[in-house]
């Protein structure tokens, strides 16, 4: 069991940050690289042990992965870490000596079924932490056998699973729920499958696994819908990761919630299908000031000044979740603070990721003074609470660990935080940071 951190209330916060790289980014830039032919290189990659679940099973998959000294990438700014990858073809990951652990990342899991479906003669058993092995799989799973793929769940559509490469045909898929995750392994799947795929979601989900595909020259397109021709070959690249937005509205709340501070997040990924935090935030009356908008590697990445303001409650609709799904954890602590009541619909997501994160939000907040109801997948946010220092739990979710430490550093009274070390799943040096900016 992790040892309890104890956090104070800070009375000024003043900084600059340097985000660490979008893990989202990061897990497809390292799997399309793997796919591709020659060497790519990768700036800034994400840290936290999601990412090196996908590094280990790369490498049992025959990929060579290198970290580097830190250097300067094509996109200019400070040295950042470069990960080298030696691609192996689009149809050329080996045959794994043992199975595939994925440990706590989802991502890893769903974006390898989809790799290897289209892969003739290779199989692989898929496997998780105790935690992934309760996230629903046939969703990825369904869709892949519609383009002929052989893939088997355990007992009630979870892992471990078991993926028979095969040949693959395009297909049609119209997705009930809009999930990136889904998506993108249906792409990955598609680009060794004979024809055109295309997807359709009721909204909008992220779209870097687009992004990167239309710049190594794939025939996608990516608007109302999203269609995909397979290539012949996929060349190496380099790509530069920009700061991850999901990290960065962490620190938004942060300043925005509390009532001396200031601090600047350098380098953050502001793709219109991640910031919905910064627009919703922006609704509730926070102070976010856009500076340096540039493109990196098809992505457009600004850095973000957050002053303290004072915050109005603000409902969240169903079609805006997939831009802010992450981030609903820390909205609702901003909600917490905010005048009146806030509504925030549709998260049945939630209720599936690492934890219930809707029921953990509304009980570890409530330990702390704050007023939150779940009904289905509906949280009620009573605003205007000052929140007390109290025995909280992460409940192993990094997510949670972050939200609960920042409501920390604005109630009154200290906080003991359980599980603050799950943090590292995607932020190691979260509360390193943390400490740097608290006067």
């Amino acid at each position: 069991m992790s040892q309890a951190r104890v956090l104070g209330p800070a009375t000024r916060l003043r900084g600059q940050i340097q985000l660490p790289g979008d893990k989202s980014i990061s897990h497809r830039a390292l799997l399309l690289a793997a796919m591709a032919e020659g060497q790519s290189r990768i700036f800034g990659r994400a840290p936290g042990e999601d990412q090196e679940a996908m590094v280990r099973c790369l490498g049992a998959l025959g990929v060579s992965i290198r970290d580097s000294a830190p250097e300067t990438s094509p996109a200019g700014g400070p040295p950042l870490p470069l990960t080298i990858v030696v691609g192996s073809g689009l149809r050329g990951l080996r045959q794994p000596t043992s199975e595939l652990d994925c440990g706590n990342s989802g991502a890893t899991m769903r974006f390898l079924m989809g790799a290897l479906a289209g892969i003739p003669g290779l199989e692989a058993r898929l496997v998780g932490d105790a935690s992934l092995s309760r996230r629903p799989m046939e969703r990825v799973a369904a869709p892949l056998r519609r383009m002929g793929a052989e893939v088997e769940t355990a007992p009630g559509g979870v892992p471990p699973l078991v993926v028979h490469g095969a040949e693959l045909r395009g297909a049609t898929h119209e997705l009930d729920v809009a999930s990136a995750q889904v998506k993108t392994a249906i792409l990955l799947a598609a680009l060794n499958a004979r024809g055109k795929t295309v997807i359709r979601e009721p909204a909008f989900s992220r779209d870097h696994t687009e992004r990167i595909l239309a710049r190594l020259g794939v025939q996608i397109h990516f608007h109302e819908e999203c269609w995909l021709e397979p290539p012949a070959r996929l060349p190496a690249f380099t790509e530069t990761v920009p700061g991850d937005p999901s990290s960065a509205a962490f620190w938004a709340v942060l300043a925005a919630i509390h009532p001396d501070a200031e601090l600047t997040l350098r380098g953050v990924c502001v793709n219109p299908s991640r910031n919905g935090y910064s627009r919703v935030l922006s609704r509730m009356g926070a102070r976010i000031d856009v500076r340096n908008v540039r493109d990196v590697d098809g992505e457009p990445v600004a850095d973000l000044v957050v002053r303290s303001a004072r915050l109005s409650a603000v409902d969240i609709t169903p079609e805006e979740v997939p831009a802010l799904l992450d981030e609903i954890p820390v909205l609702a602590l901003a909600a917490a603070r905010a005048d009146g009541e806030s509504h925030f619909r549709g998260l049945r997501e939630l209720r599936i990721k690492e934890v219930d994160r809707l029921r953990a939000i509304a009980e570890e907040l409530g330990k702390m003074g704050g007023v939150v109801e779940v009904l289905e997948s509906d949280l009620f946010i009573g605003g205007g609470v000052e929140l007390q220092g109290a025995h909280v739990d992460s409940r192993g979710d990094h997510r949670m660990a972050m939200m609960l430490a920042v409501a920390a550093t604005t109630a009154h009274g200290d906080t003991e935080l359980d599980g603050a070390d799950a943090a590292a799943v995607s932020y190691p040096r979260f509360f390193d940071q943390l400490q740097d900016i608290v006067d």
